[in-house]
């Protein structure tokens, strides 16, 4: 038996309750993992308070990311004793995930745990993390430079702004952080913001085209946030776009794109090759100063979640969030 954060629905509604689970319930797999610590995403928030059909199938356990260390394996990567990261491929959708002490995977979805990080470490960082560092990969790979001019990065309080403003500071760029909170300007400038702009500059409906501002942008907001910080981008510059905290639409006109030549990139997390994957991890340990993680993580236990998921969709956290799945 195994203790795990479960979520299951019936006819009066979805039900989310820490629970005593038998192994021989598993789901199947190649590699079993000795969980670790996980930690809260906003897809976890989602799923935990039923606000958005994230959940596929029931019951489910939720976590979307998982360090721990290989138990038993029958896939040719791993052996017993490995210790391994997991973001993604639709665990704690379709596939029980991490808010749990173990967890039967593919081995296909793992990748090493870098030697730079502790396990605690790495889930500090989590998908929200290795999502800020395949944009920062993305911009960089489609030619921006420190020179070119200032990077925007929106929802910069959250978990994908924390980690890409720290990323795009070692990187030499210079980050300019949107956020509501002006009480975490200390924070964000700890981090590596060199200044700060309210969130609500952005949040209403704009003009197709304004003052060009950025060079690049990190967008984990959408909606109108996404629109205006296309519309202020430089002539040639690059937006990475990889979340909808504001909305998932996109109420923009095509005039960035064709005027001023801006480029949109979509950044995909959960599905990404594992080419990728390992690159963002590589960022992270080259770039990423572990004390920054002390800043932007907070630890609570597993009977802790569903509580700390529904402050995270309430905007009521900053930063990341691990769960020590063993307390």
């Amino acid at each position: 038996m195994f203790s795990a954060v479960q979520i299951d629905k019936s006819d009066a509604g979805q039900s989310v309750a820490l629970t005593q689970i038998d192994e021989a319930s598993l789901p199947e797999g190649d590699v079993t993992v000795d969980v670790q610590y996980s930690t809260l995403n906003y897809k976890d928030g989602l799923a935990i308070t039923g606000k958005s059909p994230v959940v596929r199938k029931f019951p489910m356990v939720p976590g979307i990311d998982i360090a721990g260390t290989v138990r038993e394996s029958s896939h040719g990567d791993w052996k017993a004793g490995d210790a391994v990261v997991l973001n993604g491929w639709g665990v704690g959708e379709t596939h029980w995930g991490g808010l749990a002490q173990v967890a039967r995977l593919k081995g296909d979805w793992l990748v090493p745990l870098p030697s730079a990080f502790t396990p605690r470490q790495a889930m500090a960082i989590g998908t929200a993390g290795y999502t800020a560092a395949l944009c920062v990969d993305a911009l960089v790979d489609a030619g921006l430079t420190p020179d070119q001019g200032e990077v925007l990065v929106t929802g910069a309080t959250g978990g994908v702004g924390s980690v890409a403003v720290a990323l795009l500071k070692a990187a030499g760029f210079r980050v300019v952080a949107s956020t509501g909170k002006t009480t975490e300007n200390d924070y964000l400038t700890q981090l590596g913001a060199e200044s700060m702009i309210d969130r609500a500059e952005l949040a209403a409906p704009g003009k197709p085209l304004q003052k060009e501002r950025w060079a690049g942008v990190i967008d984990s907001v959408g909606s109108h946030t996404l629109a205006n910080a296309c519309a202020q981008t430089r002539y040639g510059g690059l937006v990475a776009a990889c979340g909808l905290a504001q909305g998932a639409d996109f109420p923009a006109t095509v005039m960035p794109f064709i005027l001023r030549g801006v480029r949109l990139l979509g950044v995909d997390s959960v599905m990404a090759p594992k080419a990728p994957r390992l690159k963002a991890w590589q960022r992270l340990a080259r770039d990423l100063d572990p004390s920054k993680l002390e800043v932007i993580a907070t630890e609570i236990g597993l009977s802790e979640a569903p509580a700390a998921a529904a402050d995270l969709l309430d905007g009521k956290i900053r930063g990341r969030v691990v769960v020590d799945v063993n307390r």
